[in-house]
């Protein structure tokens, strides 16, 4: 059963709902509630140097954000096609502003745990509500790849600047920061169209297709080891810049500059959608991904530090969209799309927990070598569904 399409009195103009301002749009509305990803590195060094936690206590509250955020996406699995999407992203909206302050009276790692888990957990539900929205557009890969425009955009603005100002000004400017992110996002919700779920055609007298479970399957757990070694090591990029005796300026500035360039990944999937099907941009953006984090090894020089996170940034921003596009083609509903939120959040949440554990405060070389290896695995399993798809057609 679906929830009935939203009729809305039109006191606001409505986005053409397959148009760039819609994909811009969407997009704030799928970044919202894990826009403290694309900050993870400012908040895991926000709470070390300001509330003086250790690396692993950061990691676990970075991690326990996400991981609440997985528990959201997967619980909009099995709502998405019975809900007034529009109504509860408002709902989960509110939320997180008044988690977010919340925790900014929060100071001990148990606490602010248990505070960043709920706040996770209402974020992942907005994430997959806006992921399924999403996937009910007519070409969900442009959509992710503004996403990601979005995104690391507006991450690299706050990479560049939020690390200083939260040595500065306390741990507040972070949760600040989150809060204003949530607002704006709330004040877009009117101008979406409605976007209710769409049906698969079916010829007349043919049985519905059936869910390629095994494909989607492989689809999904490609997501998982993508994000979850990327992250691994995202998580803790100052760090490792300071470990291999870069200046703080140097490294966040690097960061910042990283994000933005990292958009032009994002940019090309909007531009290429599957004109070129799924199998080939993926191979390509996966072999440069593990090239990119194996180069981190290097990181003395500082023109490779940089070099390995801006072309990491573009790969990432590149590949993840396509992965993400790759799970929200087996079905039309947004199910399917809710479902990669979930697994993309367990990849994100379990990068930084097991990265910590791995790093152990100095063990940056060991730390590297476990983020390659999660995304060789990812490499591996994502090139069957994208084969698959692809000797399909289907978009």
């Amino acid at each position: 059963m679906t929830a009935p399409p939203e009729r809305l009195p039109r006191r606001f103009p409505v986005a053409a709902p397959d148009g760039l301002i819609a994909a811009v749009l969407l997009s704030f509305l799928a970044t919202a509630g894990l826009f403290y990803v694309n900050i993870m590195p400012a908040l895991v060094e926000g709470l070390k140097v300001g509330l003086h936690f250790t690396a692993r206590e950061a990691g676990q509250v970075a991690s326990a954000n996400v991981y609440g955020a997985a528990l959201g996406a997967f619980t909009a699995v099995f709502i998405v096609r019975r809900i007034r999407w529009r109504k509860w992203a408002a709902a989960a909206l509110i939320g997180l502003i008044a988690m977010d302050a919340v925790s900014d009276f929060l100071t001990t790692a148990d606490a602010l745990i248990i505070a960043r888990f709920v706040h996770g957990t209402i974020g992942g539900l907005l994430v997959g509500i806006g992921f399924s929205v999403i996937a009910r557009t007519r070409m969900p890969d442009r959509t992710f790849g503004m996403l990601l425009v979005v995104q690391f955009g507006l991450g690299g603005v706050g990479l560049m600047f939020l690390p200083a100002l939260a040595k500065a000004h306390g741990t507040s400017v972070l949760f600040l920061a989150l809060s204003a992110f949530s607002l704006v996002t709330l004040l877009m919700l009117p101008f979406l169209d409605r976007y209710p779920p769409r049906t698969q055609p079916v010829q007349e007298g043919a049985k519905p297709a059936r869910m390629a479970w095994g494909l989607l399957g492989l689809a999904l757990f490609a997501v998982f080891f993508f994000q979850s070694g990327n992250m691994a090591l995202a998580a803790y990029m100052i760090g490792l810049g300071q470990h291999y005796g870069l200046a703080d300026n140097y490294i966040t500035n690097t960061l910042g500059i990283a994000n933005w360039i990292a958009a032009v990944g994002s940019l090309a999937v909007v531009f290429l959608g599957t004109r070129y099907g799924r199998l080939v941009p993926l191979v390509g953006a996966l072999v440069l991904t593990l090239a990119g984090n194996a180069a981190f090894h290097l990181s003395a020089s500082p023109e490779v530090f940089a070099v390995a996170n801006a072309l990491t940034g573009v790969t990432w921003s590149f590949g993840i969209p396509y992965l993400l596009g790759l799970c929200a083609a087996f079905d039309t509903t947004g199910q399917s799309a809710a479902l990669s939120g979930f697994f993309s959040k367990m990849g994100l949440a379990t990068g930084p927990l097991v990265g910590g554990m791995v790093l152990n405060e100095t063990h940056y070389p060991l730390l590297i070598n476990a983020a390659v290896a999660a995304l060789f695995v990812s490499a591996i399993i994502a090139v069957i569904p994208a084969r698959a798809l692809d000797a399909r057609g289907a978009n």
